[in-house]
């Protein structure tokens, strides 16, 4: 296993991140800090001039997908994000038909904010709606309410701005699984063309992982975040939309490309505080404290505080547990061309007895998980470690 993997230069893709936020969630764990008193003008020029540094490196030919995540993009104001998105349409060559997404908070998207996204190419907005219970959002710390997602959804109507997607929470805090029935039935009476559901993860570093640690909060056991998941399954199956990925859901058409890069274990840039990227073999991430990131681009250098050059082995672990995340799983000819060496060869075993447990799923063509290991995918995924 000697052969490096290879470069796609017709698939780049870019990754933004916008760290500044006017709350804190509980539970999360995303590089980000409180908006008030930063340097956030400072921030976006030198954020594009580690865009500009990076692509008079790198050759590009043409992006593929842009996504601005945080913290809350639409934290900042229109005069802010105005020179944000100039200033990434000029330093950046989007290819045709390019998905531009942007990260919204509901309630704090106005439609001035949303002309502009429109005026600049973004395409795709996706919604961090969590709950549809007033009571949950209160409880994970989120400051929106169930009005602002409704009003947030009647502007995108208005304003015929059709691809949407929303990220949906299950396995909350004193969440019952009619909690869950409703939430789903109503983000489902919304139509949109994309839906992502994620179970709560404890992360360290955050006060939910503090409440839990000193018993002052109790989660659902693991049974019933899988009751809850099938719920969810069950539903997204009435309503047609295509389970394409573990925790993601759409509309023929509508999947987002921009995740379908890192499931594909495909090549990206990422730029701002705390981002990470993937060019040729090697995974890099940049400074996450705001300063240590602004001083690096302050005397025009990159801001990257590690890099990893990842191994063939490395390389192959990660095309099979980010590529086993997609229903579709793992093409052995894509896998070939890649690596060079058959998946029989490495992991036909390996496969043979994931199968046999009806975990897997396997034919000539791919490898991908059962319905039974969608349930149990890490356990699936760490069988593919070498």
């Amino acid at each position: 296993m000697e052969k490096q993997g290879k470069i796609n230069n017709t698939k780049q893709s870019v990754y933004i991140h916008i760290p500044f936020c006017e709350h804190i969630c509980e539970y999360c764990d995303f590089n980000k800090v409180f908006l008030e008193g930063q340097p956030v003008d400072e921030y976006i020029d030198l954020l594009l001039r580690e865009i500009d540094l990076t692509v008079k490196k790198i050759p590009n030919t043409g992006i593929k997908t842009i996504y601005i995540g945080g913290g809350t993009p639409t934290s900042l104001n229109v005069k802010q994000m105005e020179h944000l998105l100039k200033g990434v349409n000029s330093l950046l060559s989007l290819a045709e038909r390019s998905e531009f997404t942007i990260e919204v908070n509901p309630g704090d998207l106005t439609q001035e904010k949303l002309l502009l996204m429109q005026e600049f190419g973004v395409n795709r907005l996706s919604l961090g709606v969590q709950t549809l219970k007033d009571d949950l959002l209160r409880k994970i710390g989120r400051h929106h309410t169930v009005q602002d997602i409704f009003q947030t959804l009647d502007m995108l109507k208005r304003e015929d701005f059709k691809n949407v997607s929303i990220d949906l929470i299950y396995a909350l805090p004193d969440q019952t699984r009619q909690d869950w029935e409703k939430t789903l039935d109503l983000a489902l009476s919304f139509d949109l063309p994309h839906y992502s559901l994620y179970s709560l993860i404890l992360e360290n570093h955050t006060m939910f992982m503090n409440r839990v640690r000193c018993g002052q909060l109790i989660l659902p056991s693991e049974d019933r975040q899988a009751d809850l998941f099938e719920v969810a399954l069950e539903r997204m199956e009435q309503y047609d939309l295509e389970h394409y990925e573990i925790s993601n859901f759409a509309k023929d058409g509508f999947q987002s490309q921009h995740n379908l890069v890192y499931w594909n274990n495909e090549n990206y840039f990422g730029f701002g505080a705390g981002a990470s990227g993937y060019v040729g073999d090697v995974r890099y991430k940049n400074h996450g404290p705001i300063q240590h990131y602004l001083n690096s681009l302050r005397n025009f250098e990159l801001p990257v505080v590690t890099r990893k050059s990842l191994s063939i082995k490395n390389q192959i672990e990660e095309e099979m547990f980010l590529g086993l995340r997609k229903l579709q799983g793992v093409s052995k000819r894509i896998f070939f061309e890649k690596f060079g060496v058959n998946f029989s060869e490495i992991y036909g075993e390996i496969a043979a007895n994931l199968v046999e447990k009806e975990l897997l799923f396997e034919d000539d063509k791919k490898v991908s998980l059962s319905e039974k290991g969608l349930l149990l995918g890490n356990f699936v995924f760490e069988k593919f470690l070498l």
